[in-house]
């Protein structure tokens, strides 16, 4: 038999045993499954994104901590790194399209599964418009539109968020190569700029890292103040990771593929961001200004400081190309949740939302995560819009974080769930990586969520100081109205067999 012969038993071997696994879950191959390693990493790497995340932080780090705002990084890094072990463990046994919701609900059972989905969705659909009205800021810079007012920002957002989502309509093979062309992007954008800035532009000791420059008296003149602020937002820069594990069922070898690219993509985003976040400190010729406000975008402004003005354009194109895979890679992992949902009829409309269509993907889905995006765009009619939206969307990621984090221990410490049984362990430390993401995210989910001035609109009013505590508390209200009334946990399509007989017994009783 010859080399190729050989090499083509071999996968369709692999696809009879992935849909085999997939049906022992009650669900059959719907989406074509067509994600090496390399196209599952680049997703989960472009969902990240160290060029968006390092943007979204670096200049509310350096208003409210200085120089300083690189360890805050640190420490969220290494705090996301915990929860990341744990969703790699939960990924490596339970290889399906959904992720948290699949999990919680397989673990805790099918109503908290249902709410911390319904949950993740709000968060990850604000994450798109952040991630679109962020983009259409660098989409204006490269037209040259010099126009004031923020209506200029919502429309070059808008016409982001379908140009991204024209990529992901043309189907699964586009979305892997133009994912492939944003980590090429990042990687010049990142890490090449970065080396470059340390070796040969630096004009600033390492000491510099330890100063805050005055950027105390922004925070009231609390130093911790601007640390737990510029913690709040660091936590955005480490968002995503988790969208390798909404592919599941479009990857080759899943138990293996999707845990390992989630925590190699987590690892190399990391290391990219902290590097990139010292590079630019060290590199600014006065890192006051930034503090100031006197220079509002760092990075760019250490970019051509460095390499003069003609980098601006190149650098701005490279950078929009980031922003761009990152939105696709969003949108694909969000079309992929809500395609979970619907399957099970656990969203209106679920009959249409799960439809797929004749290229494998969930094409409705796609169009509607889309809308809600440009829906949520139109917050950025108010000046400080990309504060107000990286609290929501940061609110609600860090919410389904420690649900998952506090099921998986749960789970764990009962019997209910052996991750031994996955492809991927920590080994004998995996309990204390458990409790110390638990730990660490009940923190972080009180600091962000905690009413901050600093991070509200200009002469915002008690309600926007208080919006991510009173919107995720108005989401929950409405999740348990519509459990009460639909009592979409009833329906069983793709349940195990104890949740079939649990949900056949609560319909008999409700009878």
């Amino acid at each position: 038999m010859s080399t190729h012969s050989s090499r083509s038993s071999g996968q369709a071997a692999d696809l009879d045993r992935d849909e085999n696994e997939l049906a022992e879950y009650g669900y059959k191959q719907e989406l074509k499954r067509a994600l090496s390693p390399w196209a599952v990493f680049a997703l989960g790497f472009a969902t990240i994104s160290p060029v968006v995340g390092i943007y979204a932080v670096i200049q509310l780090g350096f208003l409210f901590t200085g120089p300083v705002w690189i360890w805050a990084v640190l420490i969220a890094f290494i705090g996301q790194l915990l929860v990341a072990i744990v969703y790699a463990q939960l990924s490596s046994q339970f290889p399906m399209t959904g992720g948290v919701y699949q999990w919680v609900r397989r673990l805790a059972g099918p109503k908290l599964g249902w709410m911390t989905g319904w949950i993740y969705l709000a968060a990850a659909i604000a994450s798109l418009s952040t991630v679109a009205y962020l983009g259409g800021i660098w989409m204006k810079a490269l037209v040259g539109d010099s126009s004031d007012g923020s209506g200029g920002l919502v429309l070059y957002g808008a016409i982001f968020l379908v140009v991204a989502l024209g990529i992901n309509l043309l189907g699964v093979n586009p979305v892997k190569y133009f994912l492939s062309a944003g980590i090429i992007a990042e990687g010049v954008a990142s890490i090449v700029v970065s080396v470059l800035l340390l070796a040969f532009f630096m004009h600033n000791d390492v000491g510099t890292l330890l100063q805050t420059l005055g950027a105390e008296e922004n925070s009231g003149g609390s130093t911790l103040t601007g640390i737990l602020t510029c913690l709040a937002v660091a936590g955005w820069a480490f968002l995503g990771f988790d969208a390798t594990t909404q592919v599941a069922e479009e990857a080759h070898q899943p138990r293996r593929t999707v845990p390992r690219a989630m925590l190699l993509s987590f690892l190399f985003v990391g290391i990219t961001v902290l590097l990139s976040g010292t590079a630019v400190t060290l590199s600014l010729s006065d890192p006051a200004r930034a503090v100031t406000g006197e220079v509002g975008d760092p990075v760019l402004a250490s970019i051509t400081e460095a390499f003069g003005d003609w980098s601006e354009k190149p650098f701005v194109v490279v950078v929009l190309i980031a922003f761009f895979a990152c939105a696709v890679s969003i949108q694909t992992y969000i079309g992929r949740m809500v395609f979970s949902f619907a399957r099970d009829s656990q969203i209106p409309f679920s009959p249409l939302l799960s439809r797929t269509g004749t290229k494998g993907i969930p094409y409705v889905a796609l169009v509607t995560t889309a809308v809600l995006a440009a829906l949520g765009l139109l917050l950025g009619l108010n000046g400080n819009a990309a504060a107000t939206l990286i609290s929501f969307g940061s609110g609600g990621f860090y919410i389904v974080f420690l649900i998952v984090a506090v099921v998986a221990l749960w789970a764990r410490l009962s019997g209910r769930w052996d991750p031994r049984q996955g492809s991927f362990s920590p080994g004998r430390f995996g309990l204390i990586i458990n409790i110390l993401a638990v730990v660490w995210l009940a923190f972080e989910v009180i600091n962000v969520a905690w009413p901050r001035t600093e991070l509200a609109p200009v002469e915002g009013t008690w309600v926007q100081v208080w919006a991510v505590v009173l919107v995720f508390s108005a989401l929950i209200v409405i999740e348990l109205g519509y459990l009460a009334v639909r009592k979409p946990h009833l329906d069983v399509r793709g349940a195990t067999a104890p949740e079939q007989r649990h949900a056949h017994t609560q319909k008999e009783t409700e009878r």
